[in-house]
């Protein structure tokens, strides 16, 4: 099998207190430490700012659903061509959305998949900002909020995607290998 990183990847009994704290509660919860955790955890500053931000975007109260979140993490890693977080954060979007289905439509053709309208555009900003922020105009708030976004759903939606932009460069830079565990993840609903 592969290694997980290009990089070392610390032994868990070597790590600081807290990363290893934060790594055995989502083992409990997860029933594994997704490779993410374990790969960023080379530079342990670093590895708390990346989570740190991470949990401010993902885990806050918003006009975004979990699934939504999860969703624009999907499509836009797609288009940034990073395996991992396809992977990973694909299996999570079929937990949320309780949908088999949906993240591999979203990974594939975000514009093709089974969603609703206001996904839709929530998704082409999206897009926008992970591939091309430079085109961001008037026109594109307007139409958020035509579908009921509001101006702090917009920035979620823009955070989550330049954030990710940021995690799949450097997934793609270290050459982090997704847990195995993620591909079964939500394939059966009853």
């Amino acid at each position: 099998m592969k290694p997980i990183s290009r990089f070392p990847v610390p032994k868990l009994e070597d790590l600081p207190v807290d990363i290893r704290e934060r790594m055995l509660a989502v083992q409990d919860k997860a029933g594994f430490i997704p490779n993410v955790f374990l790969t960023l955890a080379h530079r342990p500053d670093e590895f708390r700012a990346f989570f740190d931000y991470h949990d401010a975007l993902m885990l806050r109260e918003s006009g975004l659903s979990k699934a939504d979140k999860e969703m624009i993490v999907v499509a836009t890693s797609a288009a940034n061509d990073c395996q991992y977080c396809v992977v990973a954060h694909g299996a999570i979007l079929r937990v949320y959305a309780k949908n088999a289905l949906i993240a591999d439509q979203v990974a594939v053709n975000y514009r093709k998949a089974d969603i609703s309208s206001r996904q839709m555009v929530m998704l082409e900003f999206a897009l926008t900002v992970a591939t091309r922020s430079q085109d961001i105009d008037d026109g594109d708030y307007e139409v958020l909020r035509g579908h009921g976004f509001s101006d702090e759903d917009i920035w979620d939606i823009g955070a989550i995607a330049a954030f990710f932009a940021l995690s799949n460069r450097m997934a793609n830079l270290i050459s982090m290998r997704p847990n195995d565990e993620f591909y079964g993840l939500g394939r059966e609903f009853d």
